[in-house]
């Protein structure tokens, strides 16, 4: 098999901070969620999700947010990138100088109901100022599409929902869009069905997957996306993760494994597997829990032996 078509360079979105940490129960201090970005950056990472502005009563984890991105040495080069799922939360994300905003829209009606008491449509009519305010302001958008081959309620989710979200966010000027199998139930050529969905509405270059691994298939669908020319990824450090929707989702798919993955093709990352694999390290100790990425448990018990 060649890999000739693959892509020579991949960007991998570091979402480990904010996505990872978001369902912790237990508090992590503000100072080691910025030890852990700087760690990352300092791995090579280029692209990290820092955290989120939403009301504290929902992720009371991210009520830290200004503290978390005042603490932060910002590295040239390297964007950060925070959740601001409404104009309130912009209002209060913007004194903080993120580089990128992420906004969401599920490709499942129920989820969207369940997840934010409102409909698709209304989702993304919600987030439009948003999008507007951070375009004027000269802050990229990325826009998520969660639940894109699968949802808890509604089962299999077909391609056209997802072209439809992609299309209502191009209106809106949503300037990227990231397909997310947010429960990790999809197979290659599900996910390369949604990508494709996707990139009818957007050019190649601003289409990234984001999958977790609930049933073991993220690395095969970051796979299948490569060979679609996808050449941008969410993941998650040391796997960190789930969705509090979604009974049994595990995390995003291990940003270790992904690069273990990409190295192996001769892709090209930028990224520094042991200094990553350290980063990782420092927040399952912190956190008092077993690493969930395979690479880095066999190099870590390597490097033990």
């Amino acid at each position: 098999m060649s890999t000739a078509n693959l892509p020579a360079r991949v960007t991998l979105v570091e979402v480990g901070p904010r996505d990872g940490l978001q369902n912790e129960k237990q508090t992590v201090p503000a100072a080691t969620k910025i030890e852990l970005v700087h760690r990352l950056q300092a791995a090579g990472l280029r692209e990290i999700e820092v955290t989120s502005f939403v009301s504290p009563k929902w992720v009371p984890q991210m009520a830290d947010n200004a503290e978390v991105m005042a603490g932060l040495q910002r590295k040239a080069g390297v964007r950060y990138a925070v959740l601001t799922p409404n104009l309130k939360g912009w209002e209060a994300a913007t004194a903080t100088q993120p580089d990128e905003i992420v906004v969401f829209g599920a490709a499942s009606e129920a989820f969207s109901q369940k997840n934010i008491n409102c409909s698709i449509a209304e989702s993304i009519e919600r987030f439009a100022p948003v999008v507007a305010a951070a375009r004027a302001a000269g802050v990229k958008v990325r826009g998520a599409i969660s639940c894109a081959v699968g949802c808890p309620y509604e089962g299999a989710i077909a391609p056209e929902r997802v072209e439809l979200v992609a299309r209502l966010m191009a209106e809106i000027g949503v300037q990227h869009v990231g397909v997310a199998d947010t429960i990790g139930v999809g197979t290659p050529r599900q996910v390369q069905r949604a990508l494709e969905a996707a990139l009818r509405h957007y050019p190649l270059a601003e289409v990234s997957g984001h999958f977790h691994d609930t049933y073991g298939m993220a690395l095969a669908n970051v796979y299948a996306s490569l060979e679609l020319g996808i050449h941008t990824f969410d993941a998650s450090v040391s796997g960190l993760g789930g969705c509090p929707y979604a009974k049994g989702a595990t995390g995003n798919v291990a940003t270790e494994d992904v690069v273990y993955l990409l190295h192996g093709l001769g892709i090209d990352t930028g990224i520094d597997l042991d200094a990553l694999i350290d980063a990782g390290a420092f927040i399952r100790d912190a956190l008092g829990q077993a690493n969930g990425s395979r690479t880095a448990r066999a190099l870590l018990a390597k490097r033990g032996a």
